[in-house]
């Protein structure tokens, strides 16, 4: 196949696949208006469709018919397509600036449009006064004006980022050499010139595509558009590499027809076997390299693993904000909360500007997350709309576990304090019980010694006055060891005022264990009881003894309290009787039980003729620099 031969193939596979590529873009605008408005399309894309395919059509009847047209062609069909191949810099410069309030911006974007205009006269004027088309001074004009547009951009749109600079200077260095390569007089050129020359309406789409819609048609146009290109490109170079040598070598040695269309055959077999590994290809090259888009996969993962190290629903929402602004290219982002539950709406509404996920939570308050600004036109896809209701039931899932959490700790709190009143109200309620129980046993006493002792009464009255000052003088729910020492003191001095030489006692409490905190009146009900009904049961009386002392258990520490009587002692049914009926003790197991719980106990031994034990065993806290000594 000579060079000619292969120019005009590649410009026969280039207008055909332009004329597919555009009129498939050309569709898409028109089924994806901006809104649901009759005619609300967008302006740029529109043209862009429109002109290419102008381009292209005119090009490819060209072609087909200075094989098989009896005239020449319609100058007036070739001033059409070559006007809109000149518009299509002008919509180039457009997308550059279409956002920009710079006053140089808009001189420019009309002089691009000027320009366009001027070569559409001249092409029209050689029509009307020539009867020819194209116009070499129009491609010239087109030539210089695409360059000199191309130098304004750079002084003028110099913040722009490198990428898109080199989008659109390359998409207009590529239609300046075809402007340029059209309106030389050559009749033979190679194929790669050819190729740049007439298809220089594809670079300029790109541009235009990739300026101001980067991520508009990326599923819907450009994975299929460079599918296509891809395709021709195969087949292309299947026939011209593989089909074509092997036809040549075929009709050298043979004239067989159905050998040849077996050939040709075979390589459209390939060609389709091969079509789905390019478009995968195709899609992977707009995904990764074009558009750069995250791998929702990825990123579900990761928002997965952000927000379920989040304590509170706020950074929850905040944090699944943040990834999906930064994976979809959003300038703001954000969540509200709302009282309506949206369950039965679909979970993502989303327009040109604006998209809102609703986040499924299992009670209300619920809340929607949403998107606005997409950068470069960008418009949600089917895979990103299913990324979404993804991420969406991540963020409910968690914040419906925060919620039972929250609400399962503040009940456990609600507990507790619940707990903390009542046993505060049953300390009390204790407390006050011990109270008039002790001063009515003393009263007694002293109305006693009123009628056979006056003098001991009003001492023992005096007793009972700073006693009662001392009790009264602390509420609190605990006290130290040495104060109730000194309680119980006093109240068997009020007793041997009544029992004189008949009550003796003995005390052995280590200074070292005086200072260890012990619940406040745990003693004076034992030491009660000792007198009461031990000792009083006895002619010749008998002795109270009190001892304190210290143990190891199971690694804690114990202090133990005793208070022995050598009175009369009961059985072990009497014993349990007076335990049952009696207040003081029931109020000290109670306190036990609500200060320590089964870590302290109250035991009572008693044996007729041999007297009665009362022991408190309860652990002690306090720290190694006051530790007393543990005695064995």
């Amino acid at each position: 196949m000579n060079t000619l031969n292969t120019a005009s193939l590649v410009n026969l596979l280039g207008f055909t696949v332009g004329v597919a590529l555009y009129a498939l873009l050309l569709v898409m605008v028109a089924r994806h208006r901006k809104s649901k408005e009759k005619f609300s399309f967008d302006f740029l894309l529109l043209a862009t469709a429109i002109l290419g395919l102008l381009w292209n059509t005119g090009e490819l009847v060209t072609t087909v018919w200075k094989d098989f047209g009896a005239r020449e062609v319609s100058p007036v069909l070739l001033a059409i397509s070559y006007s809109a191949l000149g518009f299509l810099p002008s919509v180039v410069v457009h997308s550059a600036w279409k956002n920009s309030e710079n006053v140089n911006a808009r001189l420019l974007t009309f002089a691009a449009y000027g320009i366009s205009l001027l070569a559409t006269f001249f092409h029209f004027q050689a029509v009307v006064f020539s009867n020819f088309a194209p116009s070499d001074l129009a491609l010239r004009i087109l030539t210089v004006g695409s360059l000199a547009l191309l130098a304004g951009l750079l002084v003028f749109n110099f913040k722009q980022t490198l990428e898109n600079k080199t989008v659109w200077i390359a998409a207009l260095l590529v239609f300046a050499f075809s402007a340029f390569h059209l309106s030389s007089k050559g009749e033979e050129s190679s194929w790669l010139v050819e190729l740049v020359a007439h298809q220089s309406s594809l670079p300029l789409v790109l541009a235009i595509l990739l300026q101001d819609f980067r991520f508009a048609f990326a599923d819907l146009f450009l994975k299929r558009a460079l599918s296509l290109l891809l395709l021709a490109l195969a087949a292309f170079g299947l026939y011209v590499f593989a089909a074509a040598p092997l036809l040549a070598l075929h009709a050298a040695h043979e004239e067989n027809d159905v050998q040849a269309v077996s050939i040709t055959l075979t390589f459209w077999i390939a060609t389709a076997l091969i079509y789905p590994s390019l478009h995968r290809f195709a899609a992977w090259l707009v995904d990764k390299i074009i558009l750069r888009r995250a791998d929702y996969a990825t990123l579900r993962l990761e928002i997965s693993k952000i927000i379920e190290n989040q304590n509170t629903i706020e950074t929850v929402l905040d944090e699944t904000c943040r990834k999906l602004a930064s994976a979809l290219t959003v300038k703001e982002s954000g969540w509200i909360e709302v009282a309506e539950n949206a369950a039965n709406l679909p979970a993502v509404n989303f327009d040109l500007r604006r998209a809102e996920i609703f986040v499924p939570t299992a009670e209300s308050p619920f809340y929607k997350i949403y998107l606005e600004n997409f950068a470069g036109g960008r418009r949600l896809l089917s895979d990103e709309i299913e990324m979404l209701e993804a991420v969406a039931l991540l963020a409910s899932r968690r914040v419906d576990a925060l919620r039972v959490t929250g609400e399962r700790f503040g009940q456990k709190i609600r507990e507790q304090e619940f707990s903390r009143l009542a046993t505060e109200a049953e300390l009390r309620a204790l407390r006050a019980q011990i109270n008039p129980h002790f001063l009515f046993n003393a009263l007694t006493t002293i109305g006693y010694l009123i009628q056979t002792a006056p003098e001991k009464a009003f001492a023992t009255l005096m007793k009972l006055t700073g006693l009662l000052r001392r009790v009264l003088k602390s509420s609190g729910e605990f006290s130290v060891l040495k104060d109730e020492i000194e309680l119980v003191e006093s109240y068997l001095e009020i007793e041997q005022a009544r029992f004189e030489e008949r009550l003796r006692v003995e005390i052995d409490v280590p200074e070292e264990l005086k200072n260890l905190r012990v619940p406040a009146l745990i003693l004076q009900p034992l030491v009660e009881n000792a007198v009461k009904h031990g000792i009083s049961k006895i002619k010749f009386g008998g002795t109270v003894k009190i001892s304190a002392k210290l143990e190891s258990e199971n690694a804690k520490v114990f202090l133990k309290i005793n208070v022995f009587d050598s009175g009369a002692g009961v059985n072990s049914d009497e014993l349990a009787q007076n335990r049952q009926k009696g207040i003081g003790l029931k109020n000290i197991e109670q306190r036990l039980k609500s200060y320590y719980g089964d870590a302290a106990r109250l035991k009572i031994e008693s044996e007729i003729g041999k007297g009665t034990m009362a022991e408190i065993k309860f652990p002690v806290t306090f720290t190694a620099k006051d530790r007393p000594a543990i005695r064995c």
